[in-house]
């Protein structure tokens, strides 16, 4: 009997092992070449793109901008606020958990915009406007102010340079001088830390617990319902590698293209190219040291500026840059004004050379800080150094790599004991766009920001401009502000361009990509 068991024991051991092997059918992965490596994970801590686009991956926000600009409910269910502006209440919306499965309540709602404002520019002025957060019950809490505040939606949804992501409690009252150490998201991704390789792959997988709007998405708006299950970003800093694995299908999507890259990929019928937002370059001088201590001098290096070779020499093609910009807050913006720009419409070097011996220039050496790591970056900083020689600057321009670049321009030092005079930059549209969102418009005297800007003048205009509630006023006072600033000259507008990204003609849903951030939710394959 015993021979008889093992027997018939072997022999459904035998069949079993003969059955076939039922497939598991893989997840469905988006592969991006993402335009940075991404090094820090708290949005809330640093201006960097990647981490801001890492924070929408696996964050939500209150209130988010939809395609046309405007703020719209996220995980707010709805919203009150008084006559006078100054007494708000918001509810969420039911249901809403974080990745690890807790409820998210007003208390970790304002907790987190407590710890928002007081980092971001817009949050900075509504607590200089007595903003105070209190809890009514766990989904319903208010915002009251000591005097009206015209930003309240659109600083609850500004999209870039500290997003107003909500964390849970505990992590959002955590020191702010340091990164987050943890990541429990609100959004529709979870990060895998344990499959993270810094300077190479961060992968993302669908979050279970993610309860998405039922309105179809619009630019950070709407249902971020994704049909992936993993995400992958991969770092590959040579553009010929990626290139090459975009055409080979081994990744679907290239964040940002080089602008050599543009019109050759544009021929290519197995790849589609796009705008990866608008942008503006940036020329910022030190004001704290001569030459650029002279707002005389700053003026006359504006009227040389010739935004259309800047941009020429950028290398982006003449369909995806604007030959001159008169506003510092993005051309086709709600923002664009003319105001103070005309006597700078038309690049003039004889009147900027004979603008600069009367500003009383002495000959003073100019050390331009030059990246040489990063292609239209290199070509801004060069066109600047030649703009400056043209009109009889004694020019230094120093090379080095962009990552030695952003450590040396917060130097106060002069440039030959480390510092510098000029130093080049660019910035996406929501961070150009108004008075208190772009760095350079927003920065009052005494703040930190690398150039050290300060106008009073400017300071006045900027806080009237966030008071006012009535839209003519508003306007009328932007105008002001902006003439003002094309006296004080706080950084000079380089030019404005759109960025590209490359796709697989395959991916679907890529017209829908919204100004360079990461809404790929929006795709599919």
């Amino acid at each position: 009997m015993k021979r008889r068991t093992l027997a018939a024991l072997v022999t459904l051991a035998l069949s079993a092992a003969c059955l076939p092997v039922l497939a598991q059918t893989p997840p469905k992965t988006l592969k991006v070449v993402a335009h940075a490596d991404l090094k820090i994970l708290d949005p809330t801590f640093t201006t960097a793109y990647i981490s801001r686009n890492f924070g929408y991956m696996v964050y939500d926000t209150l209130f988010a901008q939809d395609a046309n600009g405007k703020p719209q409910p996220q995980m707010a269910e709805k919203y009150t606020s008084s006559k006078d502006g100054k007494q708000w209440s918001f509810t969420l919306r039911p249901g809403l958990k974080f990745s690890d499965g807790a409820a998210v309540t007003s208390a970790d709602a304002i907790a987190s915009l407590q710890r928002w404002a007081a980092r971001d520019s817009i949050g900075r002025a509504m607590v200089a406007g007595g903003a105070e957060w209190k809890a009514v019950d766990a989904r319903t809490f208010t915002l009251t102010l000591a005097e009206p505040f015209g930003l309240v939606l659109e600083g609850l949804a500004k999209p870039s340079s500290f997003p107003p992501v909500i964390l849970p409690e505990r992590l959002a009252k955590m020191p702010a001088t340091a990164p987050l150490p943890e990541v429990i998201g609100s959004g529709p991704f979870i990060f895998k830390r344990d499959e993270w390789v810094p300077g190479n792959k961060t992968v993302f997988v669908r979050n279970p617990n993610y309860v998405a709007r039922s309105e179809p998405p619009s630019g950070l708006a709407g249902s971020k319902k994704t049909t992936f299950d993993r995400v992958e970003w991969l770092y590959l800093p040579d553009a010929n590698s990626a290139i090459a694995a975009l055409k080979r299908g081994e990744v679907d999507l290239v964040e940002q293209v080089p602008p050599d890259y543009i019109a050759p990929l544009r021929t290519d019928p197995g790849v589609k190219i796009g705008s990866g937002g608008t942008y503006q370059g940036f020329l910022v001088m030190n004001h704290l040291l001569p030459p650029f201590n002279n707002p005389k001098v700053r003026q006359a290096l504006l009227q040389a500026v010739s935004q259309e070779r800047i941009v020429a020499a950028m290398g982006y093609p003449l369909d995806m840059r604007m030959a001159y910009c008169q506003t510092y807050f993005i051309c086709g913006s709600p923002n664009d004004t003319a105001a103070g720009a005309e006597p700078y419409r038309k690049a003039d070097v004889a009147k900027a050379k004979k603008m600069l011996a009367e500003a009383g220039y002495k000959g003073e050496k100019v050390t331009i800080l030059v990246p040489s790591d990063v292609t239209y970056l290199n070509a801004e900083a060069l066109m600047a150094a030649q703009t400056m020689r043209s009109i009889g600057m004694n020019v230094d321009a120093q090379t080095m790599d962009w990552a030695s670049i952003g450590a040396r321009r917060a130097k106060r030092d002069a440039p030959e004991a480390g510092g510098w005079n000029m130093y080049v930059t660019v910035a996406g549209e929501f961070d150009v766009n108004s008075p208190i969102t772009n760095a350079y418009l927003s920065a009052a005297c005494g703040n930190t920001l690398p150039g050290w800007p300060c106008d009073k003048p400017l300071d006045e205009l900027r806080n009237a401009w966030l008071k006012e509630t009535v839209p003519a006023k508003r306007r009328e006072i932007l105008d002001a502000f902006q003439a003002r600033a094309y006296e004080a000259v706080p950084y000079i507008n380089a030019g404005q361009y759109s960025a590209a990204f490359a796709a697989r003609a395959s991916l679907k849903g890529t017209d829908k990509l919204w100004a360079g951030m990461p809404t790929v939710w929006m795709l599919d394959k």
